[in-house]
């Protein structure tokens, strides 16, 4: 059984009060989706930080923040790190309505289809955060944006 697989396996068995979900907050996709987890019904509280900002490291100062603009990152609160794919399927095991769909994703038949969804989004991601105002500093969308329907 591989490490990730393990860390999923793990989730399922410890006690977790919260999660904090690090997003780039110059990236449209990762604030609209940050959106997103805000209007869910959460099983286990989500705590939602831009990554890189000052409050990310303070909060995690021995994370390699460069990193984690780079591929969703979600720490658990007894120090547990996700990233990619994995950090994706434990964002959906946090909600109520989507904790089935996460089981399954974290399967050998799942992983598959969680692999190419996250594969999806960082393709999508690039091209538009390579086009947005991100590049030269500014945010492309902050906590005014409007939220998805």
């Amino acid at each position: 059984m591989d490490h990730a697989r393990r860390g999923l396996i793990t989730v399922a068995r410890t006690a977790i009060r919260h999660l904090t979900v690090l997003y780039d907050a110059n990236c449209p996709l990762c604030v609209h989706i940050r959106h997103w987890l805000l209007g869910q019904r959460w099983l286990v509280p989500l705590r939602l930080i831009p990554a890189a900002s000052f409050e990310a490291q303070r909060l995690y100062p021995r994370l390699n923040h460069a990193s984690t603009l780079k591929e969703i990152t979600v720490i658990g609160d007894s120090g547990q790190v996700w990233t990619g794919t994995d950090a994706f399927i434990v964002c959906l095991w946090a909600l109520a309505e989507h904790r089935p769909k996460a089981n399954w994703l974290a399967t050998p038949a799942g992983r598959p289809f969680a692999r190419a969804a996250m594969y999806t989004a960082s393709t999508w991601r690039e091209a538009v955060r390579d086009g947005s105002s991100a590049n030269d500093g500014e945010p492309a969308c902050d906590d005014q944006c409007s939220a998805p329907r």
